[in-house]
């Protein structure tokens, strides 16, 4: 008979790292909870939670906000919440005609966002790695003059990331093929062992999307992200779907037009070649797709201005777009079954215009919408989400599991 390997009991690390993730999940469901609120809810001593809580606060973690209001006797409790002046994500994008940084606090709120307009594609990856260590390094000197600590780098990219080693395996519209994003960043800045993370910018926009978006009860959609390349996250039941070796949401591959343009991936007709901004920049006169790229909002500022002063030409790109991406989105809804499309990157400022085509190949194309009609968002956070999302990862890795975070930076 085989031996079979007995569970050894939790050592006092192990349960205080438990019951530490316990209290700050706590807290983050109810801001504003007292130390005995926490204790009721997750069924520790108030003595256990009591010290916890404090180890948090010192930490930087929590900060307490004050007495509660009380009805009738007793000793008011000091409510607690995170503390917008602990651990920041330091979130990285970068795109194939942009870098952009920024960091975000425990409260979600954004600082220091920079967006540092630049084609990528003409670029060595050493080149682009270099700037991206120099658009690193301006983040933490901001972060530096705001007095706060940085938790942990993250990094969104315009392709391929594998989960189990978080090697970029491919990024089609820049050139790039098994790139070590995350040992180049480490090295390069000497960021010894701070966490980074590194993901596709449409998983990542799709979780900013999720936490911040403003939208509570959106907990299963498709997130479809558009800038040179079309990218998607999917959520389901709140938790972002990324395959099963991470390669999930490459809907800008969909076939559209088996006969159509030459993608950078090889094949012919992707939906990014007949939908993407890039597409939709020369269809509407914007671009003429030779002379360099102006800034990315500079081409959507004029694109927008064609669109509400209805020029016919920019209108018949939008729409035809629209009708491109309605083709491919519903073969991915066919197959997933999500209610909501949320327009993320430049689509959220094209959504107005977008959405009647989109919406007609929807109704016509997804099987069910018959009865349940596929609803379309604009996304709130547009073209920051990636860069957003990249930042709210890092802090999301330390909600889940503090202690790791709390132990660089307490004694003992």
């Amino acid at each position: 008979m085989a031996l079979v390997n007995q569970p050894r009991p939790a050592g006092q690390h192990t349960v205080r790292r438990h019951n530490s993730a316990l209290v700050l999940g706590a807290v983050v469901e109810s801001p504003g909870m007292s130390r005995a609120g926490v204790a009721a809810r997750t069924g520790l001593a108030k003595a256990t939670v009591s010290s916890l809580v404090d180890r948090l606060v010192a930490a930087g973690l929590l900060a307490e906000t004050g007495p509660q209001a009380r009805s009738g006797r007793g000793r008011r409790g000091t409510g607690l919440s995170l503390s917008p002046s602990g651990p920041h994500g330091l979130g990285v994008e970068i795109g194939v005609d942009y870098l952009a940084t920024c960091l975000v606090d425990l409260t979600g709120e954004v600082h220091a966002l920079r967006i540092r307009p630049g084609d990528n594609r003409a670029a060595s990856v050493a080149r682009v790695l270099a700037r991206v260590t120099r658009a690193v390094r301006t983040a933490f000197a901001d972060a530096q003059r705001r007095g706060v600590p940085v938790g942990g780098v993250g990094v969104a990219v315009p392709g391929l990331v594998e989960a189990a080693t978080g090697l970029l395996r491919v990024a089609p519209n820049l050139g790039w093929r098994d790139v070590d994003v995350r040992a180049e960043v480490r090295r390069r800045l000497g960021l010894g062992d701070l966490p980074v993370l590194v993901g596709n910018e449409a998983d990542f926009a799709a979780l900013a999307e999720l936490w911040c978006g403003g939208h509570p009860d959106l907990r299963d959609f498709l997130h479809v992200s558009g800038e040179i390349g079309i990218g998607a996250g999917l959520v389901v039941d709140g938790t972002l779907f990324r395959g099963v070796r991470g390669f999930g949401g490459e809907i800008g591959h969909v076939c559209v037009d088996p006969v159509g343009p030459e993608c950078a991936c090889g094949a012919r007709g992707c939906l990014e070649r007949l939908a993407g901004q890039e597409w939709i920049l020369r269809a509407a006169g914007v671009w003429d797709g030779v002379g360099p790229l102006r800034p990315p909002a500079a081409l959507l500022d004029e694109l927008v201005d064609r669109l509400t002063a209805e020029d016919g030409r920019a209108l018949r790109a939008v729409r035809g777009a629209g009708r491109s991406l309605g083709i491919g989105v519903s073969a991915v809804l066919n197959a997933v079954d999500v209610p909501t499309v949320v327009l993320g990157g430049s689509y959220a400022r094209l959504e107005r215009w977008l959405r009647p085509s989109l919406q007609n190949e929807l109704d016509r194309r997804v099987v069910s919408a018959a009865w349940s009609r596929v609803e379309v968002l604009g996304a709130t956070l547009g073209t920051e989400a990636a860069v957003r999302g990249a930042a709210g990862a890092v802090l999301h890795e330390i909600i889940i599991d503090p202690d790791p975070y709390v132990s660089t930076v307490l004694p003992g």
